[in-house]
């Protein structure tokens, strides 16, 4: 079984990234449930603005699809900027929107039978809202969210210190990331060899 994490910091390579850092946490129960799992920093490559998977010449969207294509999990992970998921996970989530149209050799659509989480850092509130943002894209692209997909880590409302630079709340956000990554190895262990049926015509 395969997952990867999408990290849609705005902060480029090499850059220490809070997101990346609670993001790992989810990470590491997967891999400790056997699973593969491989990170990408959505910022660090050239993702051009589109709806197509391929929208031409320097465009570097075709190669983080084909990791979606072999991803049974897909955990997107983002920051909250004035209260909503960071620039980079728009574009993410609008260059996934081709997923609808395009099918299995079943006829299904390619992200039936997928799972997939959110992880959010910040240091603002409005993380639920950021989750349900984010879910909502990733179920009308046609994944799978299980229960309790998610985990997040704030010190809201109100500025404060960063996720690297402060302890407070990291039991429970690591906690809740370790059931996100066991609900997450459930449902897709639950759907694995179980094709979703072919939509009606």
């Amino acid at each position: 079984m395969r997952a990867l994490i999408i990290n849609c910091t705005l902060k480029p390579s090499p850059e220490p990234s809070n997101t990346e850092a609670l993001a790992s946490v989810v990470g590491a129960e997967l891999t400790a449930r056997g699973v593969e799992v491989a990170t990408v920093r959505a910022v660090d490559l050239n993702l051009l603005p589109g709806v197509k998977t391929d929208q031409g010449e320097g465009d570097e969207w075709p190669g983080l699809h084909e990791k979606l294509l072999t991803a049974d999990i897909l955990i997107v992970a983002t920051p909250t900027w004035v209260g909503r998921p960071s620039s980079v996970t728009q574009r993410v989530l609008e260059r996934m929107d081709a997923m609808i149209s395009e099918t299995d050799d079943g006829g299904r659509p390619v992200a039936y039978g997928r799972v997939a989480g959110v992880v959010v850092t910040g240091n603002e509130d409005g993380a639920h809202h950021v989750i349900s943002e984010v879910c909502g894209g990733l179920v009308d692209i046609g994944y799978t969210i299980p229960a309790q997909a998610w985990t997040y880590w704030h010190l809201g409302p109100g500025p404060g210190p960063d996720y690297l630079d402060e302890k407070r709340g990291h039991e429970w956000a690591h906690r809740t990331g370790r059931t996100m990554a066991a609900n997450l190895h459930h449902l897709a262990s639950a759907l694995t060899g179980r094709p979703w049926p072919i939509p009606a015509t």
